[in-house]
């Protein structure tokens, strides 16, 4: 009986909700305007509840409704249309609304709807807001879909998902025959995901007609949406507050202390209304913490209570929104101050917002080809991000920005729109995603900036060296199966070679730990010794790769006897561990598990703790990671990276640096060009180990070293049998044809 109540609507008896003029009929029956019995949800046939008359009011009080009949009109009469509005003008939740509308007045012929998100977190609060204001059950009629999560059934009408999730599902689904509409939102943001949707939906475009594209951008990215797309409809959504803006008079020396000064004269002034404060990284968001709770007990209780709340981007945390009526436990006023980062700007949804403190740059990660690493570069943000953030603060009352920085810098040093990601970051995984496309006949990508030629070269290189390519540079047996994994392909290739190790069930551990957030969690000030002293509790003399299994498999533990989720999270809080980050990790594993049995890998039973088993592991995270491989140059933790000159310490959270054990050769996970140059995750190898997994043709192109005549020497003392095969191999993948097989096809 309940499946019959939730069955779509595809017979006659289906409501339509259009005005007239936008009817795309010819004026038949089906297609006449249909107004009666408006208390009927059209989208599950049941009655609306008061909730949703008193949402609609606020709905419509929202700058964007204003242009609902244009917009409207606009769909029906176009393929393509793009909006370009103000931030919390409300264009991310009510427009995917109104295409759900017009594909509901189409029977859903074409499909769904579907709306990307930069954020996995606002993907999951847009879904949980939409689904309340359409009157209807989240996970069935609205939906969303993020990386390991999907709270979508095959009958969904509106799902929101990360971009990246929509481009792997053209892996299976190269046109998206499932969508009739796709939103694309916040593509100023210019992510890699969200610029190859946008270069392969051309595409997809010409080859369905019937296809709508919505894309949603700030006004400056506009011109160049225009030309890149051509000729199409633009709906503009502004929204006129009253702001104060503040600017330095000159350069400050201690923004820390700008900020924790600016935020006690705001409390003491008595005006209303919450604080957001756009600091540079993450690690400046834990330092203004400590800062602030140091100082706080100098607050008069009078005035009422300061709450800070650290918001990390990054990480699967709740967006900022307003305090809930039943959640207001205190008497006091209470004024909550916001810790974030760039891309911290669509976390907040509160309208209480009164004041924004912005120190107007931001750590961003620039990946440079030649030597495979992250630098961490302090730079300007772009006007377009100054503008966002300005646009946060509430309309009920005049908001102010402080802006530590001059106006002189705003406007010649901050450029006008935030560099592409593809333009900066490491393009191995789009590369792989390309070659995978190309086989379903959609290889060609019309990007909006071409990414760098040695960006690409140095993909191309890498999937070379992981075997993902044939010899004419076509995705290999390999690649394919590597490509099925949504993960970094260096994680996917060790997973593939664990399956010849005899080791997946660590492997896969060891991917939803390192794919996970950091499990360790942020500090109390005052804890760390205590910290340390439960992490070390779970060290492995191996290297931090099978502590990461120590730790899992002690969290699967206290799962299994606890009694409740509260008791789970008591263990992670006196351990000193994050539990959402465990959490997600079981996630993660668990969908890993699935990809396995889907594509039927051999899964081998686990063996964690042998001797046979630890060797195993290191095999299998060389085969992947032999790249990132460093030595110990001077017996103190100095340690010079293989492919480039880079010298690097251990992360003070390594297990090799709690135990005060430094090995000579070790494997890497992550490396970041920054103030410490830590390399983190890292276990020990042996010279002769990495002879036997890396490519010949790999290990000719290192640059010549120290550490190369220690390798070599190595291999010359290995087995005459083990010699022989790497020749084979070497003859196989020979180093004279890689550049010719590396050409993007």
């Amino acid at each position: 009986m309940e499946d019959e109540e939730l069955e779509y609507p595809n017979s006659s008896s289906e409501k339509r909700y259009f005005p007239e003029s936008l009817d795309s009929s010819d004026g038949d029956e089906e297609g006449a305007l249909a107004c009666e019995d408006l208390e009927v949800n059209p989208f599950d046939g049941l009655p609306y509840s008061s909730r949703y008359y008193k949402l609609l009011k606020e709905r419509e009080d929202l700058p964007i409704w204003k242009e609902k009949y244009s917009f409207m009109e606009n769909l029906l009469q176009n393929q393509i249309v793009i909006i370009s509005g103000d931030a919390k003008c409300g264009k991310s939740s009510q427009v995917p609304q109104w295409c759900a509308e017009y594909c509901l007045s189409i029977h859903y012929q074409h499909g769904s709807v579907i709306c990307t998100q930069i954020h996995k977190q606002t993907a999951v609060q847009l879904a949980l807001r939409v689904a309340d204001e359409m009157d209807v059950n989240i996970g069935h009629e609205v939906g969303y879909v993020i990386p390991f999560e999907n709270c979508c059934t095959s009958e969904t009408i509106l799902r929101y998902c990360t971009d990246d999730m929509l481009q792997r599902e053209m892996m299976s689904s190269p046109f998206l025959g499932s969508y009739g509409v796709i939103i694309l939102d916040d593509v100023h943001e210019r992510s890699i995901a969200t610029d190859v949707l946008l270069g392969l939906l051309k595409d997809v475009l010409l080859a369905r007609p019937e296809l709508k594209l919505i894309i949603h951008s700030s006004p400056l990215l506009i011109s160049k949406l225009s030309s890149y797309y051509g000729n199409v409809p633009l709906i503009e959504v502004r929204r006129k507050l009253p702001v104060e803006v503040a600017y330095l008079s000159g350069p400050h020396k201690d923004s820390f202390q700008s900020i924790l000064q600016l935020i006690f004269e705001i409390h003491h002034s008595g005006e209303k209304g919450d604080v957001v404060v756009f600091l540079a990284c993450e690690q400046d968001i834990e330092k203004a913490y400590e800062m602030f709770c140091q100082e706080e007990s100098n607050l008069h209780s009078d005035l009422g209570e300061l709450v800070i709340v650290p918001l990390y981007p990054k990480e699967k945390c709740a967006v900022f929104k307003p305090v809930d009526e039943t959640e207001k436990t205190s008497h006091l006023y209470q004024r909550r101050v916001v810790l974030t980062t760039s891309s911290g700007e669509s976390l907040i949804w509160n309208n209480t917002v009164g004041f924004v403190i912005d120190v107007g740059v931001e750590r961003r990660q620039v990946y440079n080809p030649r030597i495979r690493a992250n630098s961490l570069v302090l730079q300007p943000i772009s006007q377009s991000q100054a503008e966002i953030r300005k646009q946060l603060l509430g309309s009920s009352s005049s908001g102010k920005l402080f802006c530590l920085y001059t106006e002189e810098f705003a406007s010649k040093d901050m450029r006008p729109l935030k560099p592409a990601e593809m333009q900066e970051a490491n393009l191995t995984s789009m590369v792989l995603f390309l070659k995978r496309i190309d086989i379903a006949g959609l290889g060609h990508c019309d990007f909006m900036n071409r990414p760098a030629p040695e960006s690409l070269m140095q993909a191309l290189e890498d999937l070379d060296y992981l075997a993902a390519l044939d010899n004419d540079g076509n995705l290999s047996e390999f690649g394919i199966i590597m490509s099925e994994f949504p993960l970094d392909p260096q994680l996917s290739k060790s997973i593939l070679a664990s399956c010849e190790f005899d080791c997946v069930d660590e492997m896969l551990t060891i991917a939803a730990m390192v794919t996970a957030p950091h499990c360790f969690s942020h500090l109390p000030h005052g804890a760390e010794e205590a910290a340390v002293t439960c992490w070390k509790t779970f060290s492995h003399p191996e290297g931090d790769h099978f502590t990461l299994i120590n730790i899992f498999k002690a969290y699967q533990d206290a799962v299994l006897n606890s009694a409740s989720e509260h008791c789970v999270e008591k263990w992670c809080h006196d351990y000193f561990l994050n539990c959402s980050a465990l959490r997600m990790a079981d996630v993660i594993r668990a969908e890993l598990v699935e990809i396995i049995k889907r594509i039927e890998l051999p899964y081998a039973e686990p063996a964690f703790g042998s001797k046979e088993n630890n060797l195993n592991i290191k095999k299998a995270l060389l085969s992947g990671y032999f790249m990132q491989i460093a030595r110990d140059v001077d017996g103190s933790g100095n340690y010079l990276m293989l492919t480039h000159k880079q010298v690097a310490q251990l992360h003070p959270l390594s297990t090799y640096s709690l135990t005060k054990k430094m090995p000579e050769w070790v494997l890497f996970h992550q490396f970041s060009i920054s103030e410490n140059n830590y390399i983190r995750v890292t276990s020990a190898i042996s010279p002769e180990l990495f002879m036997q997994l890396a490519p010949q043709y790999y290990f000719s192109n290192l640059p010549p070293s120290e550490s190369k005549d220690i390798l070599q020497h190595a291999m010359d003392h290995l087995s005459p049998l083990s010699t022989m095969k790497k020749e084979e191999d070497a003859c196989d993948k020979c180093p004279d044809t890689t550049e010719q097989r590396c050409a993007l096809q």
